[in-house]
């Protein structure tokens, strides 16, 4: 079967997204068009606003430069384009990459609706329009390739998974020297990612003064986490992308996750990060889940450990401290 490799060689491509370019899946996906496609122009932008974002991609697609692209590619949340755009389906081949379901993630991950409520239901019919009106569906594995074809009617045929890939331009380990007995983590702390499992294993290690803890993410009170909770950690709200593979670079082991055992879609979805860990040749932690294991063989670089289980993680981390295997 044709793979989106083949099916963009010679193709006019016009990229739409509405996360900003330097997004890692929007890098992937611009490198992957730009390296096979005839030719590639984008609907991308940068403003820091989601709104502001999302308001100059509907008005440039208005101005109907995708009249010219054989294939229109959209990116993150074609939910919030596609939709709208009813003659791209009906004239030009579309192809989307549904990296999330907005039915699953603000019902099930967040949690903002119930299951079965009008809110809810939109959103199922949205993500359920979205996929009935392109011609080709990239998704980030193959738990969610399964959970999409069964909850929206998608076949198997139409869809393909495209694990996702960091830029080793930036996360590149040659590129930094490396420091002694440092354990890292970064992360949006969105709830899937059990971001209190975490911390709940570097409080219990906090009288380990040989291992120093690094958490890079939008914590709601880093300054009052206090330093007598957390001895052994420092804490960034976060960094720019340079500064962060800084970091990790100068890690000895990087905590992937996910973590959460109260969320399904923890179970269905590789983090980011691992992939970035991955990029960076870096040992990591990850959740023992049915996506992580899809890549990722347990071996003297890839560790797992019982989601939710803060304290197999302190465990974890001590043990493989002890056996020098970073």
């Amino acid at each position: 079967m044709e793979k989106i490799n083949d099916k963009v060689v010679g193709q006019d491509i016009l990229f739409v997204s509405t996360k900003n370019k330097e997004y890692i899946r929007n890098q992937q996906e611009i490198k992957l068009l730009k390296k096979n496609a005839k030719s590639y122009s984008e609907i991308v932008f940068s403003e820091k606003a989601y709104f502001t974002r999302l308001l100059k991609v509907y008005l440039a697609c208005m101005k109907g430069m995708w009249k010219q692209a054989d294939m229109i590619y959209v990116g993150f949340a074609p939910q919030l384009v596609l939709p709208f755009l009813k003659r791209w389906s009906q004239e030009k081949y579309v192809v989307v990459d549904f990296f999330i379901s907005l039915y699953d993630t603000f019902v099930f991950d967040r949690k903002y609706f119930k299951e079965g409520s009008v809110a809810a239901n939109i959103l199922f019919r949205i993500d359920k329009l979205t996929l009935e009106r392109c011609d080709y569906v990239i998704v980030d594995t193959q738990a969610d390739q399964k959970y999409f074809s069964k909850t929206f009617q998608v076949p198997m045929g139409k869809t393909e998974v495209m694990y996702l890939e960091a830029d080793s331009d930036i996360y590149n380990l040659q590129k930094y020297k490396k420091e002694k007995m440092k354990v890292l983590y970064f992360g949006s702390v969105l709830p899937l990612q059990g971001v209190d499992v975490i911390l709940k294993a570097v409080r219990m290690l906090k009288g380990h003064t040989d291992i120093a803890f690094t958490i890079i993410g939008p914590l709601k009170d880093t300054g009052g986490l206090g330093r007598k909770r957390y001895p052994n950690a420092v804490f960034y709200k976060w960094l720019p992308q340079e500064k962060l593979a800084e970091q990790i670079a100068s890690a000895d082991l990087c905590i992937a996750g996910h973590f959460s055992t109260g969320i399904e879609k923890a179970k269905r979805t590789i983090p980011g990060k691992a992939y970035i860990y991955e990029s960076m040749k870096k040992p990591m932690i990850l959740g023992d889940n049915e996506a992580n294991r899809e890549l990722f063989q347990e071996d003297s670089m890839h560790f797992y450990v019982e989601m939710g289980n803060a304290g197999a993680l302190a465990k974890k981390i001590i043990e493989i401290k002890e056996q020098e295997k970073i």
